[in-house]
């Protein structure tokens, strides 16, 4: 069964960790799927053989989610070359982690333009694109739902940003039949932040299932949305995160 047949998804931030794990997943279920990179073109394209290994087309799309520009030439190139656009995943962002203090203005900039800019202008870009039954999915954080920790103020205020973003594109564009939510992940063994790595058993003790999660875990979240389990759930926050919120 592939409940996407037919449909075309954009991920942001495609080639590796969560978003090329939720590349896979809607070529799996049937949709031809686009993604954006910045420097890991063959990363990039790997994934987009993946997607098509499941008889999907994949197509991968050099963009810097730091430039608005490029982020909405992303949406046009993919409704160019694949057709329409179904499905916005907007997955690309940046962590950093530090003293409050010594959060300078470039930090505060290329934060904001790449974790909360960026989705907007996507979502803004693939809105005259979508049709009735669309679907727009921006990632966020458990750090947007709950800060555990001093030094991660930018970041978690770039998280709660997508949130508000989410809840008013439910708004502005439920009338035409067009869902968006936020899907928060915990912490997920990506190279980003890996389970072996520093800090890790301090983040896994915070976790009642005890343990990180896998990309696949948001990616079968993000499926869901995009399919037609999801078409009565919109301005929704959904955790995947071991427990880390409650």
């Amino acid at each position: 069964m592939q409940p996407l047949a037919g449909k075309v998804a954009l991920v942001t931030g495609g080639s590796r960790g969560i978003g090329a794990a939720i590349a896979r997943k809607l070529a799996e279920d049937g949709a031809d799927v686009a993604l954006t990179y910045v420097n890991s073109e063959a990363q990039a394209q790997r994934v987009a053989a993946a997607v098509q290994a499941h008889g999907r087309r994949g197509l991968a799309l050099r963009a810097d989610s730091a430039d608005p520009d490029a982020v909405a030439a992303a949406v046009e190139r993919t409704v160019a070359e694949l057709g329409r656009l179904d499905i916005l995943v907007n997955n690309a962002g940046i962590f950093a982690y530090g003293p409050y203090e010594d959060v300078g203005r470039g930090d505060f900039e290329r934060m904001i333009a790449i974790n909360v800019q960026a989705p907007f202008v996507a979502a803004q870009a693939a809105s005259r694109h979508l049709r009735e039954g669309g679907r727009i999915i921006t990632i966020g954080s458990c750090l947007g739902e709950r800060v555990g920790a001093p030094g991660m103020t930018l970041y978690a205020l770039s998280k709660f940003a997508v949130v508000g973003l989410s809840k008013g594109l439910a708004q502005d564009l439920g009338p035409r039949g067009i869902t968006a939510n936020v899907v928060q992940p915990g912490p997920i063994d990506t190279d980003m932040n890996p389970a072996d790595g520093e800090g890790a058993e301090h983040q896994r003790r915070g976790l009642p299932l005890g343990r990180y999660g896998e990309p696949e875990d948001v990616a079968a979240m993000v499926a869901h949305l995009a399919g037609p389990g999801g078409r009565y759930v919109t301005g929704a926050v959904l955790s995947v995160d071991g427990g880390f919120s409650a």
